[in-house]
């Protein structure tokens, strides 16, 4: 079995690459703290150091490196460039330098909002252009891993499901919950929900882009792939969906517009990806977003083990 290397995998598609990695031909590693980490094989790491990301690679020499590392609340790196820069970009240096070293194959998640959302339905092939900075980091880090000879870049969107172990303390540069929990914990209060209803994505469940990205290690294509969900739909629609399938209100989630929530950082209008590349040379299939809600649902376990 192949040594795998998964980069900041503290949230939730780190647990599921924890959950899938043997069942898919891997020997799983991560960076993290072996009490908070829910792989078989942590260690501690902070990316942005140099030399300690070169002395774990070296000393791991995985086969596959899957950098899940990154400050992703898109209004903190507006406002806090340097780091965001730090991390998002330097980190990926950093690992494209360790694997290189190593011979290893880097898997880099990107994001959808590398587009400007102009007109949507994006292939692998339309030239990118971002509108925040979040997104400008990480297409610069597209760019540096690109340089590899052995690299895959996957581009998710919007990405949901049940994270079944909370580390760490919250930051206020990473995302506490994701889109779906939020709403079903809020439903479940019965609290409303005020979503989004003119900006639109791809929800992608998290367990589909975990499987992506491990099969993506054992592929020998290099280059961008689109990894979402197969629905293009906005915040509120895909909250109405939660709703339906789980069995709440549907008068508590209500459409707003993006412009009655003031944010820091522009967000394109529609950044809906095609998959067909991805499904093609990974051999899989991703889901709908129907198809998705019905697997969180029967994924449900009782109160306090999630």
């Amino acid at each position: 079995m192949d040594k795998l290397l998964v980069v900041g995998a503290t949230g939730l598609v780190g647990s599921k690459l924890a959950s899938m990695a043997t069942s898919l031909g891997f020997v799983p590693y991560n960076t993290q703290n072996q009490s908070k980490s829910p792989f078989p094989n942590a260690e501690q790491l902070d990316v942005t150091n140099h030399d300690a990301t070169l002395d774990l690679v070296r000393r791991i020499r995985p086969r596959v490196i899957i950098n899940t590392a990154a400050l992703t609340n898109v209004d903190y790196c507006e406002t806090h460039r340097e780091e965001a820069e730090r991390v998002n970009v330097g980190g990926a240096r950093n690992l494209v330098e360790a694997a290189r070293e190593t011979d290893g194959r880097l898997i880099q998640i990107s994001t959808d909002s590398v587009f400007d959302g102009t007109y949507g339905h994006y292939d692998e092939s339309d030239t990118p252009h971002p509108l925040n900075y979040y997104a400008v980091t990480k297409l610069e880090a597209e760019r540096v891993v690109s340089h590899l000879p052995n690299y895959a870049i996957a581009r998710p969107s919007a990405v949901y499901g049940w994270h079944s172990r909370v580390t760490g303390a919250f930051s206020g540069s990473t995302k506490q919950m994701n889109f779906g929990m939020f709403v079903l914990d809020r439903l479940k209060n019965n609290e409303t929900v005020r979503a989004i209803r003119d900006q639109y994505s791809c929800p992608t469940l998290a367990d589909n882009l975990a499987e992506a990205l491990l099969r993506l290690g054992k592929s020998p294509e290099n280059g961008i792939f689109h990894t979402t969900g197969r629905s293009c739909l906005s915040r509120y629609e895909f909250a109405a969906k939660l709703t339906q399938t789980f069995g709440y209100r549907v008068n508590l989630v209500q459409p707003v517009f993006s412009s009655e929530f003031p944010q820091e950082a522009k967000r394109p209008r529609n950044c809906c990806l095609r998959v067909e590349k991805a499904e093609k040379a990974l051999g899989m299939r991703f889901l709908t977003a129907e198809e998705g809600i019905r697997e969180m649902k029967r994924q449900v376990t009782p109160v306090g083990t999630l």
